[in-house]
């Protein structure tokens, strides 16, 4: 019988504790998968999120509220500010390309941005668009990828927005702030009326944007004045969300910085910076689910040295009936760590397929969520220093056992 055979018998005699082992490197070696492309994909979309926009302008508060809001769509926009900003920024030299942002409203979950289409050719390119074309009237929309592929949308359709991030959100119009000093009925009452604007007011989708692999992919955009014309808004009273600007040097994103930052409600913020704050706090988050791997790890080679012990007690009087036919104690060794490997093998080969197809299940879920694009088929680095960690484990967890039974001699082996 071959050493394989032999291993491959040895691990179906003892199925049940055999079962537990591989699941407990599948399970370690899944997690460890999942940690590892979730960590990549944060990273990759946090640093091409902003495309060349190094500075952002918007009401004052957190930083990293404004450019969440502003390139990755999440959270509420931090306020508004003066349309007069966008002229200001606009005519500054140090300059490249500035453009207004407006955002609060919603289409069934997915944030609505108003923004000139400017943005998307100094942001992309000439990418063109997946199908139809780019708006140009009040009313008229384009919207993401994941966006068309969610909802079913497509060139042609209208539909209606809806005040706030996510659908079902109660506006918070003037109107209403208002009406909470005057009662509930009248609080009603402009509540109403600010859900009748919004109902009112019908977006015509005139194209989709190509899979960009960016937030954008999850977001429907209109033109700038599209709050404007919801709310009925006077000139006197236009507001925007944020400047986006790209610089045309480092100086003067600096400049820039120092002449609008802290006027008037007014904070200007680099982008790279606000980014990197998030990462910052994403890798300690990494660093407790780090020692959470670690323990996990550990788990699984002491499953594996458990699985080990207990084989080589019931194995005692074989291994030494094999020794007093002949054979050596290297094969009494390779008998022992061949099992240990393959049962980490199995675990490990189970883990990566599980871990791929965790990323799978949950692409869709975490970009609608938070814009975090998880590629489940993309294989790294990581994953050659998982391979060879765990068969290291494995390997190490089976060199006690077998060593034990190496040593001994072969009439003591069979008489124990």
């Amino acid at each position: 019988m071959s050493l394989f055979s032999l291993t491959l018998r040895n691990v179906l005699h003892r199925r049940f504790l055999s079962l537990l082992t591989v699941c407990a490197v599948a399970i370690t070696v899944a997690f460890i998968v999942l940690l590892v492309l979730s960590r990549q994909s944060v990273e990759q979309g946090a640093k091409k999120g902003y495309g060349p926009f190094d500075l952002v302008i918007g009401a004052a508060g957190s930083e990293t509220q404004l450019v969440l809001n502003t390139f990755y769509h999440i959270g509420a926009p931090a306020g508004n500010i003066p349309l007069a900003v966008l002229d200001e920024a606009q005519r500054d030299p140090s300059v490249d390309v500035a453009l207004a942002m407006t955002t609060g409203d919603n289409h069934k979950g997915y944030p609505i941005v108003g923004i000139d289409t400017g943005y998307f050719f100094t942001r992309y390119g000439d990418s063109k668009l997946q199908e139809g074309k780019l708006y140009a009237h009040t009313g008229e929309a384009i919207i993401g990828s994941y966006v068309a592929r969610s909802l079913g949308l497509k060139v042609g359709d209208s539909f209606a927005g809806a005040h706030g991030l996510v659908q079902g959100d109660e506006p918070e119009s003037e109107e209403a702030e208002e009406a909470e000093g005057h009662g509930a009925g009248e609080a009603e009452e402009a509540e109403h009326h600010g859900e009748q604007d919004h109902g009112n007011f019908r977006y015509q989708i005139t194209g989709i944007l190509p899979e960009l692999h960016t937030p954008d992919d999850r977001a429907v955009f209109t033109t700038v004045d599209y709050a404007w014309a919801v709310h009925g808004l006077e000139a006197e009273d236009r507001e925007i969300t944020a400047v986006l600007v790209k610089p045309s040097s480092l100086l003067g994103a600096h400049d820039l910085k120092q002449g609008f930052d802290g006027s008037n409600g007014v904070q200007a913020v680099y982008t790279s910076k606000a980014v990197s704050e998030v990462l910052n706090a994403v890798d300690q988050g990494s660093r407790l689910l780090g020692i959470l791997t670690g323990i996990c790890v550990l788990l699984a080679g002491i499953a594996i040295l458990l699985s080990l012990i207990a084989a080589a007690s019931e194995r005692t009087k074989d291994v030494g009936i094999l020794r007093l036919l002949g054979k050596s104690r290297a094969y009494v060794w390779l008998t022992l760590t061949t099992e240990g490997l393959l049962l980490t093998m199995t675990g490990l080969i189970a883990g990566l397929l599980t871990g791929h197809l965790g990323a799978y299940l949950l692409k869709d879920r975490l970009f609608a969520q938070a814009g975090i694009q998880i590629e489940p088929y993309h294989w790294t680095p990581e994953h050659g220093l998982i391979v060879l960690g765990a068969l290291a484990i494995g390997l190490l967890s089976s060199l006690g056992p077998a060593f034990r039974m190496y040593r001994m001699h072969p009439l003591a082996l069979f008489k124990s």
